[in-house]
């Protein structure tokens, strides 16, 4: 995701186990690579909600986990050639979740060097979805609990879903969340809180950003992802329903850390938008490169069995983003 310089530099992945990745024409477990997968997808699979970690030799993209795992994993030199290792992220839980319902993974660089994960599960005590902490010593290594409670847990307002990180000028990580209440006929808020020191817990009050409001947005706003670009902040958000071609991708600007947020009253990318070649985006994540910016975000496949990883560039003008399609 792209951030602020912060904390520390991001770790670096190995040169052997990267060099190994980018080598590779299989995935761990003998699945084809993203290279040899069709051009519409950077990764032809399941792997939604992508969380894409910048690293000195390469890119990691943590993910909605599937097939048994809780998180994915996979890696890549450039962002367009991926390889998708078959393990688990997050091999064991926290106590307080139940199995089954773990997505949405957000991984950033801690204060001592290791990672912080910020993921969602079910929260066994409530039934809702709620936001845990985990910790890992680096990317190679799986990550453990860091808390026996969640994070973030607002039971009243349906739970939290989708968390994200931004790191402000003055050093201080935040943590951005989706208020879930659209799993129980209440409204959806982003809101933002600043962190701990440590990152394991919040240190502050939320602060709510935006809601659904437009008609295109159907009955939620999720998938917060918050970048500051020339002195404005931009606010990227998922909307409508995440199972058909109307979901999508809009944009908030504010001149504020803390808003108000005014949005773009069209989304910035739809299945329309592509000519019905990117089934349902959202999920997404921004990235920086030194090629410029790029937008990575899931899709669906033409039966709408399984969501891929896509990667666009991500334009600014006086107007604002824009996504390139062509």
């Amino acid at each position: 995701m792209m951030r602020r310089a912060g904390w520390v530099t991001l770790v670096a992945l190995t040169a052997t186990a990267l060099a190994g990745c980018a080598a590779s024409t299989e995935g761990e477990g003998g699945e084809p690579a993203a290279s040899e997968a069709p051009a519409r997808f950077a990764i032809d699979a399941d792997f939604p909600d992508p969380d894409v970690l910048t690293l000195d030799d390469g890119y990691v993209a943590f993910a909605t986990g599937t097939h048994g795992l809780n998180v994915q994993v996979a890696t890549s030199p450039d962002l367009e050639e991926w390889t998708v290792q078959r393990r688990d992220a997050l091999p064991k839980l926290p106590a307080w979740a139940s199995p089954g319902r773990t997505w949405a993974p957000e991984v950033s660089a801690g204060p001592d060097g290791g990672l912080i994960m910020y993921v969602t599960a079910e929260d066994t005590a409530s039934g809702r979805q709620c936001i845990g902490v985990a910790t890992s010593p680096s990317v190679e290594e799986p990550f453990a609990a860091a808390s026996d409670v969640p994070i973030v847990c607002p039971v009243d307002a349906g739970g939290a879903i989708d968390a994200s990180t931004f790191d402000a000028a003055d050093g201080t990580r935040y943590l951005l969340w989706k208020t879930d209440g659209n799993c129980c006929s209440l409204p959806t808020w982003i809101e933002m809180a600043p962190l701990s020191a440590d990152g394991l817990s919040l240190a502050g009050d939320p602060v709510r950003l935006i809601q659904q409001d437009l008609d295109w947005e159907g009955a939620l706003v999720e998938a917060p992802v918050l970048v500051e670009h020339d002195g404005r902040f931009a606010l990227f958000s998922s909307a409508n329903d995440y199972g058909g071609e109307d979901y999508a991708v809009g944009v908030a600007y504010a001149d504020a850390l803390t808003g108000p947020y005014v949005k773009q009253p069209e989304p910035l990318l739809t299945t329309q938008l592509s000519d019905g070649t990117l089934r349902g985006p959202g999920g997404q994540d921004v990235v920086h490169t030194p090629d410029g910016d790029r937008i990575v975000f899931h899709s669906w496949d033409e039966q709408f069995i399984y969501r891929g990883l896509n990667v666009r560039p991500l334009e600014w003008s006086d107007d604002g983003a824009k996504v390139v399609l062509g």
